[in-house]
């Protein structure tokens, strides 16, 4: 690391910028930019998930199955089970989705464990080996794509989608307009029911678009903190190993639990959403 960058807080800041790719020219624009590291990591634990499943369907039999088909199956029945205790409508697209949702997100938090410095420094060796960068210290990356707010955002906004579609589905655009406008309050009166329509409105608005939020900052949130913690384990520097196990084996359980939370909430909102009350 080169030596302005020794300080901790140098060491930090290095660990939690992303590596990005401008789509302009123009170096004030902080917004065109790609995590290209988010991408990345993304796509490409998607595609594991895709591989590992596909895989596991082509060599699954009818007879004693093996270890990784048992998983397999535990991990199917354990999301299917959920969906049907939780999710009150009909829909094929359901337990596909809480499926990829619970392991894809799983994947991603799973990241989580291996030392902050191994990957980084390892594209860095890559990028002065081909000659892309003069030092190690010039690429970025950050493995974790879910400490990333602009994926986490991402994935809610999706799931807000499927909100808003399932609530028109449901309930049909007059529908979905009079449950954003005649509740939660209610009038016999007309003329007392109109007076309350931009009440409810104000209240069901938020309500609606607190969802993709809470689910987007919470996985963040999450994530984001315990990665933090590592950075800091790492910055330690000779101790560090015995103190990475430690929160690592700690950790697991949080990155299962924002896994499972994440998929739940999703199952939740659009049981809600598929609901014609």
């Amino acid at each position: 690391m080169a030596a302005e960058e020794q300080t901790l807080q140098g060491y930090i800041k290095h660990h939690l910028t992303n590596g990005q790719v401008a789509l302009t020219d123009d170096p004030t624009n902080s917004f065109m930019v790609l995590n290209v590291d988010t991408l990345a990591w993304s796509i490409g634990l998607g595609l594991i998930f895709l591989w590992i499943f596909k895989s596991a369907a082509n060599k699954a039999t009818l007879g004693v199955p093996g270890k990784w088909q048992c998983l397999i199956e535990m991990v199917v029945e354990f999301v299917d089970q959920n969906v049907k205790d939780t999710f009150h409508g009909k829909s094929r697209l359901i337990a596909p989705l809480a499926l990829t949702i619970f392991v894809w997100v799983f994947l991603m938090n799973l990241m989580d464990l291996i030392p902050v410095d191994f990957l980084p420094a390892l594209a860095g060796q890559i990028g002065v080996a081909t000659g892309a960068v003069e030092s190690s210290h010039d690429v970025y990356m950050k493995v974790v794509p879910t400490t990333d707010l602009n994926l986490t955002a991402a994935l809610a906004l999706g799931v807000f989608a499927l909100i808003i579609f399932y609530s028109i589905r449901v309930k049909g655009v007059m529908g979905f307009i009079k449950e954003l406008t005649l509740n939660p309050f209610s009038a016999k009166n007309p003329f007392l029911q109109a007076l309350l329509i931009p009440i409810n409105f104000v209240m069901e608005a938020i309500t609606l678009i607190a969802r993709p939020i809470s689910l987007s900052l919470r996985l963040f949130g999450n994530l984001y903190a315990g990665e933090l913690i590592f950075i800091l384990i790492a910055a330690i520097g000779l101790f560090q190993l015995p103190l990475h196990f430690v929160w690592a084996v700690f950790h697991i359980l949080v990155i299962v639990l924002q896994a499972f939370i994440f998929m739940m909430l999703t199952i939740v909102y659009l049981s809600l959403a598929s609901t014609d009350h």
